[in-house]
């Protein structure tokens, strides 16, 4: 019974990231189109890290905001003493997503699946844990490449920004 699913969750420290991000207003399954400019726009200017480490940002419960209207960011992580404020081409922005202690859940299939990940970690294991959610968005991180692998073996980190009671 997928509501009886368990993942696995961690506590986790994040020191502050500074990213290149690309908004994105829609549904968050299309929040691909917002990587894909993100990876064209920093590859035109050489500043793709090696590895690149891809997240979003997700700023909108989407079970409370109507699909059209979700706001999300695909983000990227950059050294910032590569970056000059004026080098990052249209239509990326910069940004720093929040240091601080993150509930992680590892979440492994497609991503088109994932939002029974995202209630059961706010429906079950977020009420029983401790703690309470900080006012900082969730950001998933994306650990491998779905060009590569079958959707089935598509491996996320969900970061849920948190504060103990």
């Amino acid at each position: 019974d997928q509501d009886q699913a368990m993942f696995p969750v961690e506590i986790v420290e994040i020191t502050p990231l500074f990213c290149a991000g690309v908004a994105h207003t829609g549904p968050y399954i299309q929040i691909d189109q917002a990587i894909g400019r993100l990876f064209g726009a920093l590859a035109s200017q050489a500043l793709i890290p090696n590895p690149p480490r891809m997240l979003a940002q997700f700023l909108d419960d989407p079970d409370a905001v109507d699909g059209a209207q979700l706001r999300s960011i695909a983000c990227m992580p950059l050294d910032p003493a590569l970056v000059d404020a004026n080098s990052l081409p249209e239509p990326v922005e910069q940004l720093t997503l929040r240091g601080g202690p993150y509930a992680r859940l590892t979440y492994k299939g497609p991503y088109a699946d994932m939002k029974d990940a995202y209630r059961w970690f706010y429906g079950v294991w977020l009420p029983a844990s401790g703690y309470e959610p900080a006012n900082a968005p969730a950001i998933e991180e994306y650990l491998n490449n779905p060009q590569e692998v079958p959707p089935t073996e598509l491996l996320t980190h969900i970061n849920l920004p948190i504060e103990a009671l």
